[in-house]
């Protein structure tokens, strides 16, 4: 089995830093649209918190759709599992992550999962607070605890072009606030969910959140288990099942442990009790995951034995 360094990720770095010219950057996301096609960053981070990192590490992203698994996680916090999916269901969906026909077409006129936009709308609704504000206050104070640093902020920017551009998920949302999907004002849940995307991360950032699911929702640092045993099971299925979007079934089979990805080109993972996984790479194929990003996560499954269906992935 491959030992992990520094070097062996900037091996991998370089080789498939190529594929990025198989997607393209989201021009309509300031910040995003700044970054290069061909960057690509990686952090990797054990229990042990030995960090491994290589590539752009330092590039700035909003989180986009990988902050979906936080607002899942302080919901069924909040309200518990039956609750939580009373208003969304926990199937895959084979459409496009931000369609709007599946709610006319299913009898139960409920998003599919947490992980589309439709979903994650609604997971919004559910979150406890009097205004959007304490609401957002209380996601940002519980990853400031889960990342053990207060080092991350909402890019203003980003969230009014996400204001200004969110049309189709308006649309989403007022729709479900029709049929009785959204609990609250069709805005408020909306405007949580632009602030929640417009988060600033880094890629260790992005590993740091793996790893709070990789032991356990745990916070490393002092050992406090911060999400019930019971939700990480079910938040870490769901990741597996649709964190990819279209590709969560390649995902499951090429590279074995729960993902969950943005537009913005980052994403991260899980490893049961072993690592927490971050990479960005901006250049991003139709299904809305990065080109470059998806084959080191594929290639580091292999080499160091990741995959949780494999034999030797079960530590």
């Amino acid at each position: 089995m491959v030992k992990l360094s520094d070097d062996y990720l900037q091996e991998i770095i370089t080789e498939y830093t190529p594929y990025t010219t198989q997607g393209e950057v989201v021009e309509s996301l300031p910040c995003v649209s700044e970054l290069n096609q061909n960057d690509i960053g990686i952090a990797v981070i054990d229990l042990d918190q030995n960090i491994y990192t290589a590539g752009t590490k330092d590039l700035s992203f909003s989180l986009q759709s990988a902050s979906k698994v936080v607002s899942l996680m302080i919901a069924l916090e909040d309200l518990g599992e039956e609750k939580v999916f009373q208003t969304v269901g926990m199937e895959p969906m084979g459409d496009h992550f931000n369609t709007i026909s599946h709610l006319e077409a299913d009898d139960v006129h409920r998003p599919f999962n947490p992980m589309v936009n439709a979903g994650a709308i609604a997971i919004c609704s559910l979150i406890k607070g009097s205004t959007v504000e304490e609401r957002f206050d209380r996601i940002m104070m519980m990853l400031k605890t889960v990342l053990g640093h207060d080092d991350i902020h909402m890019n203003e920017e980003v969230y009014e072009s996400e204001k200004r551009k969110g049309d189709r998920n308006r649309a989403l949302a007022y729709y479900m606030s029709s049929t009785g999907s959204v609990a609250l004002d069709p805005e408020e849940a909306l405007d949580l969910y632009f602030r929640i995307n417009s988060i600033q991360f880094q890629v260790r950032d992005l590993a740091l959140l793996g790893l709070f699911f990789a032991n356990g929702g745990r916070t490393i640092e002092q050992g406090e288990q911060l999400l019930h045993p019971d939700h990480l099971t079910t938040i870490e299925a769901i990741m597996m099942t649709s964190g990819m979007y279209n590709e969560s079934g390649r995902f499951a089979v090429n590279v074995g442990f729960p993902c969950k990805s943005g537009i913005s080109g980052g994403i991260f993972g899980a490893v049961p009790g072993r690592y927490g996984i971050g990479v960005i790479g901006p250049a991003i194929n139709p299904k809305g995951n990065s080109v470059g990003g998806s084959k080191i996560l594929e290639r580091l499954s292999k080499d160091l034995d990741l995959n949780i269906f494999h034999p030797k992935g079960k530590k």
